[in-house]
Protein backbone atom coordinates (compact mmCIF):
# COMPACT_ATOMS: atom_id res chain seq x y z
CA UNK A 1 0.00 0.00 0.00
CA UNK A 2 2.82 2.39 0.80
CA UNK A 3 4.39 1.79 -2.63
CA UNK A 4 1.07 2.69 -4.25
CA UNK A 5 0.78 5.84 -2.15
CA UNK A 6 4.31 6.85 -3.13
CA UNK A 7 3.29 6.74 -6.80
CA UNK A 8 0.08 8.68 -6.26
CA UNK A 9 1.53 12.26 -6.33
CA UNK A 10 2.83 11.73 -9.88
CA UNK A 11 -0.60 10.55 -11.02
CA UNK A 12 -2.31 13.47 -9.26
CA UNK A 13 0.01 15.97 -10.93
CA UNK A 14 -0.66 14.43 -14.32
CA UNK A 15 -4.42 14.80 -13.93
CA UNK A 16 -4.20 18.12 -12.04
CA UNK A 17 -5.90 16.84 -8.94
CA UNK A 18 -5.31 17.83 -5.34
CA UNK A 19 -5.62 15.78 -2.17
CA UNK A 20 -6.08 17.25 1.30
CA UNK A 21 -3.84 14.93 3.28
CA UNK A 22 -5.10 16.29 6.60
CA UNK A 23 -8.59 15.01 5.69
CA UNK A 24 -7.39 11.68 4.33
CA UNK A 25 -7.92 8.64 6.54
CA UNK A 26 -6.78 5.04 6.51
CA UNK A 27 -8.47 1.98 7.99
CA UNK A 28 -6.91 -1.37 8.87
CA UNK A 29 -9.36 -4.26 8.65
CA UNK A 30 -9.45 -6.96 11.27
CA UNK A 31 -6.26 -6.10 13.17
CA UNK A 32 -6.36 -5.29 16.86
CA UNK A 33 -3.00 -3.56 16.59
CA UNK A 34 -2.63 -1.86 13.19
CA UNK A 35 0.87 -1.55 11.72
CA UNK A 36 2.71 1.72 11.33
CA UNK A 37 0.35 4.10 9.52
CA UNK A 38 1.17 4.80 5.87
CA UNK A 39 2.15 8.25 4.65
CA UNK A 40 1.06 10.37 1.72
CA UNK A 41 3.20 13.18 0.38
CA UNK A 42 5.47 12.85 3.38
CA UNK A 43 2.65 13.21 5.90
CA UNK A 44 1.50 10.25 8.03
CA UNK A 45 -2.13 9.22 7.69
CA UNK A 46 -4.19 8.56 10.77
CA UNK A 47 -5.76 5.17 11.37
CA UNK A 48 -9.52 5.52 11.80
CA UNK A 49 -11.98 3.12 13.41
CA UNK A 50 -14.60 4.00 10.81
CA UNK A 51 -14.50 5.75 7.46
CA UNK A 52 -17.32 7.01 5.28
CA UNK A 53 -17.08 6.17 1.59
CA UNK A 54 -19.78 7.29 -0.85
CA UNK A 55 -22.26 7.62 2.00
CA UNK A 56 -21.54 4.22 3.57
CA UNK A 57 -19.79 4.03 6.96
CA UNK A 58 -17.26 1.19 7.01
CA UNK A 59 -15.86 -0.12 10.30
CA UNK A 60 -12.72 -2.13 10.96
CA UNK A 61 -14.57 -5.39 11.54
CA UNK A 62 -16.92 -4.94 8.56
CA UNK A 63 -19.86 -5.48 10.91
CA UNK A 64 -21.63 -2.39 9.50
CA UNK A 65 -23.07 -1.69 12.97
CA UNK A 66 -22.24 1.99 12.84
CA UNK A 67 -23.69 2.32 9.36
CA UNK A 68 -26.87 0.53 10.43
CA UNK A 69 -27.20 2.88 13.40
CA UNK A 70 -26.85 5.92 11.14
CA UNK A 71 -29.34 4.51 8.63
CA UNK A 72 -31.92 3.89 11.36
CA UNK A 73 -31.44 7.43 12.71
CA UNK A 74 -31.96 8.91 9.24
CA UNK A 75 -35.11 6.87 8.67
CA UNK A 76 -36.48 7.90 12.08
CA UNK A 77 -35.85 11.56 11.30
CA UNK A 78 -37.56 11.25 7.92
CA UNK A 79 -40.50 9.40 9.48
CA UNK A 80 -40.92 12.13 12.11
CA UNK A 81 -40.94 14.86 9.46
CA UNK A 82 -43.41 12.97 7.29
CA UNK A 83 -45.72 11.85 10.09
CA UNK A 84 -48.47 14.36 9.16
CA UNK A 85 -48.44 13.01 5.60
CA UNK A 86 -48.32 9.37 6.67
CA UNK A 87 -51.29 9.86 9.01
CA UNK A 88 -53.28 11.98 6.57
CA UNK A 89 -56.31 11.03 4.48
CA UNK A 90 -54.26 10.60 1.33
CA UNK A 91 -54.88 7.32 -0.54
CA UNK A 92 -52.79 4.44 0.77
CA UNK A 93 -51.09 4.15 -2.59
CA UNK A 94 -49.85 7.75 -2.33
CA UNK A 95 -48.65 7.29 1.23
CA UNK A 96 -46.81 4.10 0.31
CA UNK A 97 -45.10 6.00 -2.50
CA UNK A 98 -43.99 8.64 0.01
CA UNK A 99 -42.54 5.95 2.26
CA UNK A 100 -40.69 4.23 -0.59
CA UNK A 101 -39.26 7.50 -1.87
CA UNK A 102 -38.28 9.31 1.31
CA UNK A 103 -37.79 6.64 3.99
CA UNK A 104 -37.06 3.27 2.41
CA UNK A 105 -34.44 4.95 0.22
CA UNK A 106 -32.46 5.67 3.41
CA UNK A 107 -32.80 2.09 4.63
CA UNK A 108 -31.64 0.52 1.36
CA UNK A 109 -29.11 3.02 -0.02
CA UNK A 110 -26.22 0.96 -1.48
CA UNK A 111 -27.64 -2.08 0.35
CA UNK A 112 -26.36 -4.63 -2.23
CA UNK A 113 -22.85 -3.71 -1.08
CA UNK A 114 -23.30 -3.91 2.70
CA UNK A 115 -26.49 -5.72 3.72
CA UNK A 116 -24.90 -9.19 3.50
CA UNK A 117 -22.42 -8.12 6.18
CA UNK A 118 -25.14 -7.10 8.67
CA UNK A 119 -25.96 -9.52 11.48
CA UNK A 120 -29.53 -10.49 12.30
CA UNK A 121 -30.05 -8.09 15.25
CA UNK A 122 -29.15 -5.09 13.07
CA UNK A 123 -31.31 -6.43 10.23
CA UNK A 124 -34.19 -6.60 12.68
CA UNK A 125 -33.75 -2.91 13.51
CA UNK A 126 -33.89 -2.04 9.82
CA UNK A 127 -37.00 -4.16 9.26
CA UNK A 128 -38.65 -2.53 12.27
CA UNK A 129 -38.47 0.87 10.58
CA UNK A 130 -40.62 -0.36 7.70
CA UNK A 131 -43.07 -2.03 10.09
CA UNK A 132 -43.46 1.19 12.08
CA UNK A 133 -44.27 3.16 8.94
CA UNK A 134 -46.83 0.62 7.72
CA UNK A 135 -48.54 0.62 11.12
CA UNK A 136 -48.72 4.42 10.96
CA UNK A 137 -50.24 4.36 7.48
CA UNK A 138 -53.21 2.24 8.53
CA UNK A 139 -53.34 3.35 12.18
CA UNK A 140 -53.17 -0.30 13.23
CA UNK A 141 -53.85 -1.26 16.86
CA UNK A 142 -51.15 -3.06 18.81
CA UNK A 143 -52.86 -6.44 18.44
CA UNK A 144 -52.46 -6.59 14.65
CA UNK A 145 -49.31 -8.38 13.54
CA UNK A 146 -46.77 -6.62 11.33
CA UNK A 147 -46.89 -9.50 8.86
CA UNK A 148 -50.65 -9.11 8.51
CA UNK A 149 -50.35 -5.39 7.77
CA UNK A 150 -47.63 -5.96 5.17
CA UNK A 151 -49.67 -8.72 3.53
CA UNK A 152 -52.83 -6.63 3.31
CA UNK A 153 -50.86 -3.70 1.85
CA UNK A 154 -49.13 -6.02 -0.65
CA UNK A 155 -45.82 -4.67 0.63
CA UNK A 156 -42.72 -6.75 0.04
CA UNK A 157 -40.32 -7.25 2.91
CA UNK A 158 -37.16 -5.19 3.18
CA UNK A 159 -35.10 -8.33 2.55
CA UNK A 160 -36.99 -9.14 -0.65
CA UNK A 161 -36.61 -5.59 -1.91
CA UNK A 162 -32.86 -5.60 -1.27
CA UNK A 163 -32.61 -8.98 -3.01
CA UNK A 164 -34.29 -7.44 -6.07
CA UNK A 165 -31.88 -4.51 -5.97
CA UNK A 166 -28.93 -6.89 -5.69
CA UNK A 167 -30.14 -9.07 -8.53
CA UNK A 168 -30.47 -6.08 -10.85
CA UNK A 169 -27.06 -4.69 -9.83
CA UNK A 170 -25.17 -7.95 -10.30
CA UNK A 171 -26.89 -8.63 -13.62
CA UNK A 172 -25.86 -5.22 -14.93
CA UNK A 173 -22.33 -5.63 -13.61
CA UNK A 174 -21.88 -9.14 -15.02
CA UNK A 175 -23.18 -8.05 -18.44
CA UNK A 176 -21.01 -4.94 -18.65
CA UNK A 177 -18.48 -4.59 -21.45
CA UNK A 178 -16.03 -3.00 -18.98
CA UNK A 179 -13.83 -5.39 -17.03
CA UNK A 180 -13.57 -3.14 -13.96
CA UNK A 181 -17.38 -3.13 -13.64
CA UNK A 182 -17.63 -6.90 -14.11
CA UNK A 183 -15.12 -7.31 -11.28
CA UNK A 184 -16.88 -4.92 -8.89
CA UNK A 185 -18.13 -7.93 -6.90
CA UNK A 186 -16.59 -11.08 -8.35
CA UNK A 187 -17.39 -14.61 -7.28
CA UNK A 188 -15.00 -15.69 -4.54
CA UNK A 189 -14.38 -18.76 -2.52
CA UNK A 190 -15.69 -18.60 1.02
CA UNK A 191 -13.13 -16.80 3.22
CA UNK A 192 -11.51 -18.91 5.96
CA UNK A 193 -13.30 -16.86 8.63
CA UNK A 194 -16.70 -17.49 7.02
CA UNK A 195 -17.25 -13.77 6.48
CA UNK A 196 -20.24 -12.86 4.33
CA UNK A 197 -19.90 -11.74 0.73
CA UNK A 198 -22.16 -9.31 -1.20
CA UNK A 199 -23.42 -12.05 -3.51
CA UNK A 200 -24.74 -13.95 -0.49
CA UNK A 201 -27.81 -11.72 -0.83
CA UNK A 202 -28.83 -13.68 -3.92
CA UNK A 203 -30.49 -17.09 -3.78
CA UNK A 204 -28.28 -19.98 -4.81
CA UNK A 205 -30.18 -20.66 -8.02
CA UNK A 206 -31.48 -17.37 -9.34
CA UNK A 207 -33.10 -17.30 -12.80
CA UNK A 208 -31.42 -14.95 -15.21
CA UNK A 209 -27.96 -15.32 -13.72
CA UNK A 210 -25.36 -17.59 -15.23
CA UNK A 211 -23.60 -19.50 -12.45
CA UNK A 212 -19.87 -18.96 -12.26
CA UNK A 213 -17.40 -21.53 -11.07
CA UNK A 214 -15.43 -20.61 -7.97
CA UNK A 215 -11.71 -20.25 -8.59
CA UNK A 216 -9.61 -23.19 -7.47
Amino acid sequence: MQRQLDQLPQWLDKWRLRVNVSKTQAISMGRRHPPQPPSLMGQPLQWARTVKYLGVTIDRGLSMKQHTKEVVEKSRAARALLRPVLRSDLPLRAKLAVYKTYIRSHLTYAAPAWYALVKEPERGRLRAQQSLVLRTLVDAPWCVRNATIARDLHMESLDDFITRLSRAMFQRADASTFAHIREVAPYHRRPPDGHALPRDLLPAALPGLTPHKHPP
